[in-house]
């Protein structure tokens, strides 16, 4: 399933934080955009949240931006979906 994902960089925390009202989802992370450390610490916490491995979650565009699609492979779209509901709107 591929997603869009606003990326936060330089946060209090890695976390996902919620649905924008675009449809992307919220992502925090502490590390500096650089180096790829924001999109590591993205792809770790993206497998923390969806209960999967770091190997799951690919980058697909973005890798660069702060708007990224990325796809998570081997998970059910009914577990990502479920897991998605349980954010709220920011």
């Amino acid at each position: 399933m591929q997603l869009q994902i606003k990326v936060i960089p330089n946060g209090s925390r890695n976390q996902v934080v919620g649905k924008m009202t675009d449809g992307s989802i919220k992502v925090k992370v502490q590390a500096p955009p650089e180096d790829g450390k924001a999109n590591a610490a993205v792809i770790e916490t993206l497998a923390g949240f969806f209960g999967c491995s770091r190997k799951q979650i690919t980058i697909l565009r973005g890798e660069t931006s702060r708007d990224k699609t990325v796809e998570v492979k081997d998970v059910s779209d009914d577990n990502v979906t479920d897991k998605l509901n349980t954010l709220s709107i920011k």
